[in-house]
């Protein structure tokens, strides 16, 4: 069974029709890529799972148990959270505060434990940042728990974002152009990154316009263009498919604009 499956969903503003009937599945453990050109309808899709937008008409099932249109808390306790195209960090908190906050939606005690700082309280948080101390040293990011957010370079930012997502206890990991504003060294790094995830675990679903990034990190491949979904397969699959290099590509094809970003 699909960790997530994604059936004909549609989203409508006005009268504009931002996405139609788009289809797709993601499998435990897999990262899966949704590419096309800008205002293709990737962050629509992005925001109708994570329901920051209500569906219009279609289904998205989440371990099973259909999750359109609920909020979005809900959503990231059913185990999906995600990352934004432009970094949202708290950049004068420090790195695992960042990440506790993250955690916070997993937090057991109420109102008056944390008045009172009860044993409960005590014991909840001390948890917390053993567990943000763990993530951030599994993520390499350990030398950094005391440093203030803006103090990262940029790299490391987006790191730390999906960090936090990592937190929550998201089976489900979106990523929203992780790879926006990087350099070649920087994108390479991030790719090893997301590799890591994987073998650590976690199961990816990613929007992405750094082809170099795309092709050598992606299980399978969904193109999206005005819309519609035009295609899906493996990476060398989209790469000579002459409809997506039409529509996204341009007559280069996939492997010399990968080249080129490389």
């Amino acid at each position: 069974m699909a960790l997530l499956k994604v059936n004909e969903i549609t989203k409508v503003f006005g009268g504009l029709i931002a996405v139609e009937d788009v289809s797709f599945e993601v499998n435990q453990g897999e990262i899966v890529s949704i590419i096309g050109p800008n205002g293709a309808g990737k962050t629509t899709i992005f925001n109708m799972l994570t329901g920051v937008y209500k569906v219009n008409k279609g289904t998205v099932e989440f371990e099973g148990k259909e999750i359109q249109n609920k909020a979005p808390r809900e959503i990231v306790k059913a185990g999906m959270a995600r990352t934004f195209q432009n970094i949202r960090l708290f950049p004068t908190m420090r790195v695992i505060e960042n990440v506790l906050v993250g955690d916070h939606i997993n937090i057991q005690y109420n109102f008056l434990d944390l008045l009172f700082r009860t044993k409960k309280f005590r014991k909840a948080e001390k948890e917390a940042a053993q567990k943000a101390i763990d993530l951030l040293e599994s993520l390499e990011l350990g030398d950094q728990i005391n440093n203030y957010a803006k103090n990262l370079p940029y790299g490391m930012q987006r790191k730390l974002e999906i960090a936090r997502a990592i937190a929550t206890n998201a089976k489900l990991i979106i990523l929203d152009e992780p790879a926006a504003g990087m350099n070649p060294q920087e994108s390479e790094e991030l790719m090893k990154f997301i590799l890591k995830l994987r073998q650590n675990g976690h199961t990816i679903l990613l929007i992405e316009h750094d082809m170099s990034v795309v092709m050598n990190i992606s299980d399978r491949i969904y193109v999206i263009d005005h819309g519609r979904k035009i295609a899906e397969g493996l990476p060398a699959e989209i790469a000579r498919d002459a409809q997506v290099i039409r529509a996204y590509l341009g007559s280069g094809g996939v492997e010399k604009d990968a080249e080129q970003d490389a």
